[in-house]
């Protein structure tokens, strides 16, 4: 558990509008397969060849294959753009209810499915900020450090996933949720002082809500429970549960009820352990006033 353009795109396929079709997606596949079958259908009805199409709507010829081939998914203004072009009535442009749903990695999908379900979420931490109270700009910056490095456009792809997963801040009744997250982690400063200042306020801001509990752990910390990494609990209206973590059950994501004690257990602890709400948020305040 551990994720939109510009209007117009030149023609360039490093530039192109749209993302790449996870091979193992089945499902997000089969949804951009359908989705492609019918812009081509109604382009060649209209008796436009797909250079004519792709210079009408602002994009270009090789990007109007993929899409309609089913191997790049389209963005919202792509679909509005040939709406128009096709005098599709906004059929076309209604097709991104069902594009959506798929456009970000499956398995950032699954992760905001569950998340958007639970009544109680639980993060602990170490290496990041939880993904749940990254800004864009701090995001952007995390995720295109990666090395290898991922191309600029699956960065937004990941941005945008993983600031869709926010919207559980906006849900009602709201669920209660709790983080922990390592003050070295707090200190440095990703993306430069404005955007790390930024970030900082974001985490206050977050940790400030009603249903928010936000602790730090202290550097000072000689040992805790949480030393193995990162752990996620997810706990659901009926009672079930669904917990991960990457320095136990080899990062899977597990549901079994003695390996959820465990993780409560570990989870407790490092809860335990770090500073009390208030103290983190006056540690945070500190670190704002120091640059």
């Amino acid at each position: 558990m551990s994720v939109d353009g510009e209007a117009v795109r030149p023609a360039s396929e490093a530039d192109e509008s749209g993302w790449e079709v996870e091979p193992d997606d089945d499902w997000g596949a089969a949804v951009i397969a359908t989705v492609g079958r019918q812009l081509k259908l109604r382009r060649e009805a209209a008796g436009l060849r797909a250079a004519e199409f792709g210079t009408l709507i602002g994009y270009g010829e090789d990007l109007v294959y993929k899409v309609e081939a089913g191997k790049r998914i389209p963005r919202q203004e792509y679909l509005d753009r040939s709406d128009e072009v096709l005098d599709a009535d906004g059929l076309v442009s209604a097709s991104w209810e069902d594009v959506k749903r798929v456009r970000y990695p499956r398995k950032v999908r699954e992760l905001g499915k569950l998340e958007a379900q639970a009544v109680e979420i639980g993060v602990y931490e170490c290496n990041i900020i939880a993904g749940l109270l990254q800004t864009a700009a701090h995001a952007r910056e995390a995720i295109g450090s990666a090395q290898p490095p991922y191309s600029p456009d699956d960065v937004e792809r990941m941005v945008a996933a993983r600031v869709a997963r926010q919207s559980v801040f906006e849900r009602s009744p709201a669920p209660a949720l709790s983080f922990v997250l390592e003050e070295a982690v707090l200190k440095r400063p990703i993306g430069g002082t404005m955007v790390w200042r930024r970030q900082l306020e974001r985490v206050l801001e977050v940790g400030r809500l009603h249903n928010v509990v936000l602790q730090v752990m202290p550097t000072g910390t000689t040992v805790h429970s949480g030393l193995d990494g990162r752990i996620e609990l997810l706990k659901f209206a009926d009672g079930s549960a669904v917990g991960q973590s990457d320095g136990a059950f080899n990062g899977r994501l597990i549901s079994e009820p003695k390996h959820l004690r465990i993780l409560e257990l570990r989870y407790g602890t490092i809860r335990a352990q770090a500073l009390p709400p208030g103290k983190s948020q006056t540690l945070i305040e500190e670190l704002l006033g120091e640059k």
